[in-house]
């Protein structure tokens, strides 16, 4: 334990802008057909640098069929709320769970270049201390290290609601379920909070049947993935409203609140809806007497397409769909990122009125028909997801989600998915 803070952690998101560019990110490999096992790679991210955009290490873990997709930090600048008691904890672990085996590394990074596995927790113990199954988001928060996950108890993540969990910040330990009162919640996805105000809101995809071997077609056109958002109350860990986007809004997934706490709103990101493939992006605030709501504030239209160049689900409907897997919003609350997997495409919104954002950019790359190039060359299939970064890296097995080894900024990138509508990006050389 540090005798001062952490001089990574920040007390308000300027002091976090205004804070020396990174020059190391961590990125997770995955082998797309499961054969080999997963990795971490250490990205050079310094311009000056002569391996600028080279890796520089990695890590391969001992197991295969683990599946990575997010990961986090064991302590970030919400130590430094008072809430949470542990403001003087160091930034050094990156916590690594693997969505289709259940198992969570522990990953020492005080040395990137000498990063190794610290601790890894086998799913057995996950299944015995939570009832919960396929651990996917990862956020330090006021009492430890909280731990979405994807699936409830049983062999196929189906004996019960998924949620959340909470894990000790210093010894690794599962201390086990965070819902008191769960309220309406029964599937789970992202979650986010605002620690002053203290609520919590998270969101919904669908149950481990559901996308474990592709999205199912009868089920979406069936409007049976998620479609609300939930808001809580943190300490208590009760589930105070939920709000149904409408159940052809189907897929809630990202949540992003305002990084300024006494901004009381945020955003929703919705893959699609299903009765005009629409990709679509709510607001949601809260009012005076404590409650909250919720407004569709952007629209992003399908795309025509011939019949011949669409997978099967989509030919009857002649367009490509946006797909929204992934939105972002930039540390001073001005940028929403938005990731549009199927059209190939990346928006950025100006939503300094964030009842009424407006279209300010966007870059094209891959995408289901157009399949748009890299500027670098690569030509890509379907489109962009995050990476928090300040680079991205081209391996063998394929960039998931990276991190910073200090504060984080997002670009896109191209990564394999496996709800990808029965199929798989790749990057073709």
């Amino acid at each position: 334990m540090n005798l001062r803070p952490d001089p990574t952690f920040h007390a308000t998101p300027k002091l976090a802008m205004e804070a020396p560019a990174e020059t190391l990110a961590f990125t997770l490999m995955l082998s797309p057909d499961g054969s080999q096992p997963d990795g971490l790679a250490v990205i050079d991210v310094d311009p000056g640098s002569k391996s600028y955009g080279q890796i520089v290490h990695q890590v391969i873990m001992p197991n295969t069929g683990d599946e990575f997709h997010h990961f986090g930090w064991n302590a970030c600048s919400s130590a430094l709320s008072p809430l949470s008691g542990h403001a003087f904890l160091e930034r050094r672990y990156l916590i690594v769970p693997g969505i289709r085996s259940s198992r969570i590394y522990v990953i020492d990074v005080k040395e990137p270049l000498k990063a190794k596995i610290h601790k890894i927790i086998e799913p057995e113990e996950v299944f015995a201390k939570t009832g919960y199954s396929r651990p996917h988001t990862i956020h330090c928060g006021p009492e430890g290290i909280y731990v979405s996950t994807l699936g409830g108890g049983g062999a196929d993540g189906t004996d019960g609601p998924p949620g959340i969990f909470i894990m000790d910040c210093e010894t690794f330990e599962i201390l086990g379920r965070y819902e008191m009162d769960r309220g309406k919640q029964d599937k789970h996805y992202d979650f986010w909070w605002n620690l002053p105000r203290d609520y919590m809101v998270s969101s919904e995809w669908g149950l481990p049947p559901q996308f474990e071997n592709g999205v199912v077609p009868e089920d979406l056109l069936s409007n049976k993935y998620g479609h609300s958002i939930h808001f809580w109350n943190l300490r208590e860990r009760r589930n105070v409203q939920t709000i149904d986007l409408g159940a052809n809004h189907q897929m809630a997934l990202e949540i992003r609140p305002a990084h300024d706490p006494a901004k009381d709103y945020g955003f929703c990101g919705v893959v699609v809806d299903t009765e005009n493939l629409q990709g679509a992006i709510f607001t949601w605030w809260r009012k005076a007497d404590g409650t909250f709501e919720v407004k569709k504030t952007i629209t992003i239209d399908p795309q025509p397409a011939a019949a011949d160049d669409l997978p099967e689900l989509l030919k009857g409907f002649g367009a490509v769909p946006p797909l929204v897997t992934d939105i972002d919003l930039s540390l001073d609350d001005r940028f929403l990122y938005v990731a549009c997997w199927g059209t190939g495409e990346m928006h950025q919104y100006d939503v300094s009125d964030p009842m009424a954002p407006k279209l300010a950019g966007k870059v094209e790359i891959g995408g289901i028909v157009k399949k748009t190039a890299h500027p670098g060359g690569k030509r890509f299939a379907y489109g962009p997801r995050w990476s928090r970064s300040a680079a991205t890296a081209s391996a063998s097995t394929g960039p998931t989600r990276s991190i910073p080894h200090g504060t984080t900024s997002s670009i896109p990138t191209t990564r394999a998915g496996t709800w990808s509508w029965r199929m798989r990006a790749k990057m073709a050389g």
